[in-house]
């Protein structure tokens, strides 16, 4: 499994949180049961669930000024689960490239998301690298 396919299984399982409230420690042992993650692959994955579970208002409240015109509430939840990833990774993974975590956003916004989802989100992610913010 690359590590494209680990932040997509991410992707997954921090959406299923966002409608199922039952323990997140044992829906993320069935989500691994049902899904065969690589045992190298791990630490990412749970890296990424962890951390956006963490820091997720400190995210939110980073991106949220970009939303030019819209509210987080509005927000389709596909798409703040993407700006939550990629915003994550940006933030608290240096040895990410800043680049590779905006195309992998739009990349996941393409299959699934809506036709402007891909490029709003790559407008806000772009607006995260220093010296291209207004």
């Amino acid at each position: 499994m690359s590590r494209r396919e680990s932040r997509e299984a991410a992707f997954k399982f921090l959406y299923q949180l966002e409608f199922r409230r039952d323990d997140p420690n044992i829906q993320r042992e069935m989500f691994l049961d049902i899904n065969s993650i690589p045992e190298q692959d791990l630490p990412y994955f749970n890296e990424i669930i962890d951390g956006v579970m963490k820091q997720k208002e400190t995210l939110d409240s980073t991106y949220s000024p970009l939303l030019i015109g819209w509210k987080i509430d509005r927000i389709p939840r596909i798409d703040l689960i993407l700006l939550r990833i990629a915003c994550y990774e940006i933030l608290f993974m240096p040895t990410i490239p800043t680049s590779v975590s905006i195309s992998e956003a739009v990349i996941l916004a393409k299959r699934y998301s809506t036709e402007e989802s891909k490029s709003y989100i790559n407008a806000i992610l772009g607006k995260l690298i220093p010296g291209e913010k207004e």
